[in-house]
């Protein structure tokens, strides 16, 4: 399959795509990785295999870490709950139907999107299935939870308010779709009163979660070009919400923007094309854009502190942060490690050549990756001495 991000069609599964050579071609050829000081060293502690992984059509089965416990799932529906120590599996299901979303969860609960268009609620305790919900299409996105409901987007550009306490339907909110879009969706980012949810038309829209009307939208990316591929504006990013109320969203062909989250008015703005969710830690913002070069910006500003170009063409994953260090993903299953600071080459190791597409998630000096054969591993961080 060529090094594309496949394109989805309305109305054309992702599965029926997977083996398909159609996308956009790279624009920017991958470059050679090249050798260099080493500062931190990845000392692997545990792997696991997780039955299929992501399948051939790599669906974005994002892992959870939360509390000790990260919980897995492969293509199939085979979930487990896995000991972030030791890696020992704490209890493992099948749970019947195929999965095509990454978890999200509440205290009690984990939630999943299907194929087929459901979400399924499952206890943390033992992987039973509490309730299954019938949405309007696919799940690729995690669903979003909130003290009273979980929110699913569809591909289909449609956002489902589900009672998180017997998944009862409570509200649908419709986008207008164009005839091509990226293959998945964006992620909405929920909290009690409101969810802020991007969509393939270059969209963003904050809706009240009582009633699911939009209280502002604004559009972020506005098509150009001749044709449907040059008018790809997905915004397939999850919006990044700071505590003091500000907004960071990307988009596909379009911009990155620091809004106000209560009005939507824009704080500041760039031009950079990206389809993936950016990274705040502190008053950086970290962002990879769709070149894959690796940015931190000022998160009060919009001025750029640094700009990697390291990793060119090598379709990274989202950024993660830890222990000093960015650590994204790409396409022959590296694992890089950049000095948060300076944006240098700190570290690296190969984790599988079938590749890595999901974000990495990150713990006290560690990582977990998982690659898209279903290779789980821990990796811990540790100081290279001079």
């Amino acid at each position: 399959m060529k090094l594309t991000r496949l394109l989805l069609p309305l109305g054309l599964t992702a599965t029926l795509l997977a083996g398909c050579a159609g996308g956009v071609e790279p624009q920017y050829p991958p470059k050679e990785l090249k050798d260099f000081p080493a500062t931190v060293e990845l000392d692997e502690r545990w792997s696991q295999d997780i039955g299929e992984g992501l399948g051939r059509a790599q669906y974005p089965l994002t892992p959870l870490v939360d509390g000790g416990t990260i919980y897995a799932v492969d293509q199939t529906g085979d979930l487990r709950a896995i000991d972030t120590d030791s890696g020992d599996t704490q209890w493992e299901v099948e749970l019947g139907t195929p999965i095509s979303s990454g978890i999200g969860a509440d205290p009690g609960r984990l939630y999943l999107g299907t194929r087929n268009g459901e979400v399924l609620a499952v206890d943390r305790t033992d992987g039973s299935i509490a309730w299954r919900s019938r949405v309007s299409s696919e799940v690729l996105a995690p669903p979003q939870v909130n003290s009273q409901l979980v929110i699913a987007q569809s591909v289909d550009g449609a956002v489902t308010a589900l009672d998180r306490a017997d998944g009862q339907e409570k509200w649908v909110y419709s986008s207008s779709m164009p005839a091509l879009t990226l293959r998945g969706t964006g992620t909405p980012r929920t909290i009690d009163p409101v969810t802020f949810a991007g969509f393939a038309n270059g969209r963003l829209v904050t809706l009240d979660n009582r009633s699911g009307q939009p209280l502002w939208d604004m559009r972020v990316a506005v098509p150009q070009g001749r044709t449907e591929v040059d008018q790809l504006v997905d915004l397939d990013g999850q919006p990044v919400l700071t505590r003091d109320g500000r907004l960071f969203v990307t988009s596909y062909n379009g911009r990155l923007v620091a809004l106000e989250a209560t009005s939507g008015k824009v704080l500041w703005e760039r031009k950079e094309s990206s389809y993936l969710t950016p990274l705040v830690v502190g008053n950086y913002l970290f962002t990879v854009n769709a070149a894959s070069h690796v940015l931190a910006i000022e998160a009060d500003s919009g001025r750029v502190m640094w700009d990697a170009d390291t990793l060119e063409g090598r379709w990274l994953t989202s950024p993660a942060f830890v222990d000093g260090n960015i650590a994204v993903g790409d396409y022959q299953g590296y694992v890089h490690l950049l000095d948060a600071t300076t944006g240098e080459m700190s570290g690296r190791v190969h984790v599988s050549g079938s590749g890595l597409t999901l974000p990495l998630l990150t713990g006290d000096k560690r990582l977990y990756v998982y690659a898209n054969d279903g290779r789980l591993v821990a990796y811990d961080l540790k100081t290279v001495e001079p």
